[in-house]
């Protein structure tokens, strides 16, 4: 059965990088992914800043948005004290903004998991004490519940 997900910055630069250490684990993962691939804007900052000056990345990433691959249903205006209560939860973590804005949508899509390379998730919770669902690299591809 294929999974909603949610992905995170790292692992869309791993899919657009060939030579990215994770690129063969996170294409592999596609297969049991159900499109569109839920994030916010500030994972598209994260990877653009990310994947610098390679403009093909660049182009592929907007095309995913254009073609629905990848969905921005989340906004900022409308969430900011959410996304600043976890921030400041996780404060000694710390939690990024990006990390932030991606639990807050895993709270709003509950079936969904977040696609990420970023141990930190291990350590976040959703409301309030629920673990985060992860498609997460661990020995292996691993399914978080």
């Amino acid at each position: 059965m294929k999974q909603n997900a949610i992905i995170d910055s790292g692992v869309l630069v791993a899919l657009l990088n060939k030579n990215d250490t994770y690129h063969h684990w996170a294409v592999g993962q596609l297969k049991n992914i159900r499109p569109p691939l839920l994030t916010c804007e500030a994972v598209i900052s994260e990877t653009s800043f990310l994947i610098g000056r390679k403009q093909h990345g660049l182009g592929v990433i907007f095309g995913y948005l254009q073609s629905g691959i990848i969905s921005i249903p989340f906004s900022f205006a409308n969430e900011y004290a959410a996304v600043e209560t976890l921030m400041r939860k996780y404060s000694d973590v710390p939690m990024s903004f990006a990390d932030a804005c991606l639990v807050r949508i895993s709270e709003h899509y509950r079936d969904s998991c977040i696609f990420t390379l970023d141990s930190d998730f291990l350590v976040y919770r959703k409301n309030g004490n629920e673990l985060v669902s992860l498609i997460y690299p661990d020995n292996g591809a691993k399914l978080i519940p």
